[in-house]
């Protein structure tokens, strides 16, 4: 699948980078165009492998190329300011050649959650193809104000794009590690799921390897749909000697795998059990499960590995888990993989509890900011009147 991606802010500009790094070592051709903006000049200066005559810095009159910090109105008024820069930088690419466009954001600062709804607007005034988000929410102990941010950005982004990718950083956020650390891990575990999913398509590269049951771009596309939030699962295991040039059977053969969930002899429990583990485990956002509406299941790896009873029968365990009877699925052959990857796509969930907490968090900085905000007021009368009394 061809995208055009543009990475928004501070945290989207990063992972368009690693999306652009993912994309140059393992020859995906994911990546059809890529733009990064932002409002801040030395987060722009700091990538690596956005070309700079694509690196967009917006809003220097309003806030001098120091960034909007978190305020989600600057970076909107920054976005407005100089829209057609940014689209000057998109138009470079080869339309013809894109199948969609994936707009990257942070949601819980400023220029990202500010901008990204504006940009996304305009794209989808100008262009037929679909317009997707790749929303990332704050973690809890981020603090209120991002918190309140993402509850107010999630919805407007969620309103403007055809479907909006969700990435909770609460769900992937290990304790014991530095921010810079924390955030580096957290990158690498979006580009793991998305850059799987997104590369699922591009069976060009995969010469005789050709999947039995092919999921392409149309596919991603129909099971995005027009509209709503996605949650995606993601499970893998090592095959042992997948790549030592043995039998079929000595490449299925071994023990259990770490977390004793399928035995390594037998493709089709790995496959049904990696699956299980994808959908009920970590999920980028968690959401019950049988509030999804429509699904995609993808399994990749080996091609010896890869076993179509296997794949069928995680299919019927996913629709009678979902309720849910559009799911769509198929195999990704990698010959040059020594493991075996299940990708489950949730799309339209509508119960999400971390949503629900993120406006709930809103509410009550907006609450306490009032409070202070009153007891401020309180206290300078106070001042006032102890000076009249003085007098």
């Amino acid at each position: 699948m061809k995208i055009a991606m543009i990475g928004f802010g501070q945290a989207g500009g990063k992972i368009l980078d690693r999306f652009l790094r993912y994309d140059s070592t393992r020859g995906t051709g994911i990546v059809g165009h890529a733009v990064a903006v932002n409002s801040a000049k030395a987060d722009l200066m700091g990538l690596d492998y956005v070309p700079h005559e694509n690196r967009v810095l917006i809003g220097q009159s309003i806030v001098k190329g120091h960034g909007a910090g978190t305020e989600p109105e600057l970076g909107e008024k920054c976005t407005q300011e100089d829209i057609e820069e940014i689209q000057s930088a998109i138009d470079k690419m080869v339309s013809s050649e894109i199948d969609a466009f994936l707009i990257i954001a942070g949601l819980g600062g400023g220029t990202g959650s500010g901008g990204s709804p504006v940009l996304a607007e305009r794209l989808q005034r100008l262009y037929v193809e679909p317009v997707y988000g790749l929303g990332i929410l704050p973690a809890r102990d981020e603090g209120g104000i991002y918190n309140r941010n993402a509850a107010r950005s999630f919805q407007d982004f969620a309103e403007t794009v055809d479907n909006l990718l969700a990435f909770d950083n609460d769900a992937f956020k290990s304790g014991g590690e530095s921010l810079g650390e924390g955030y580096t891990e957290i990158n690498d575990e979006i580009i793991t799921r998305f850059g799987a999913l997104f590369s699922a398509g591009e069976v060009e590269a995969l010469g005789d390897n050709v999947a039995e049951s092919v999921v392409d771009a149309s596919e991603i596309i129909n099971t995005l749909g027009e509209h709503g939030i996605t949650s995606v699962g993601y499970a893998s295991e090592v095959v042992e000697n997948a790549n030592d040039g043995g039998g079929l059977l000595d490449k299925l053969r071994g023990g259990n795998d770490q977390n004793g969930f399928a035995s390594a002899g037998d493709a089709t429990n790995r496959i049904t059990a990696l699956v299980r583990k994808a959908t009920l485990g970590k999920l980028t956002l968690q959401c019950e499960v049988d509030s999804t509406e429509r699904a995609l299941l993808l399994v990749s790896g080996p091609p010896e590995a890869l076993n179509r009873k296997g794949i069928d029968k995680a299919r019927k365990w996913i629709e009678n888990k979902t309720e849910c009877m559009e799911v769509r699925a198929g195999d990704y052959p990698l010959p040059d993989e020594d493991r075996v990857a299940a990708i489950v796509v949730l799309s339209g969930v509508t119960e999400i509890p971390r949503v629900k907490e993120m406006q709930r968090m809103a509410i009550e900085a907006e609450e306490r900011s009032e409070e202070l905000k009153s007891q401020s007021e309180e206290g300078l009368e106070e001042l006032i009147q102890y000076g009249d009394d003085e007098e």
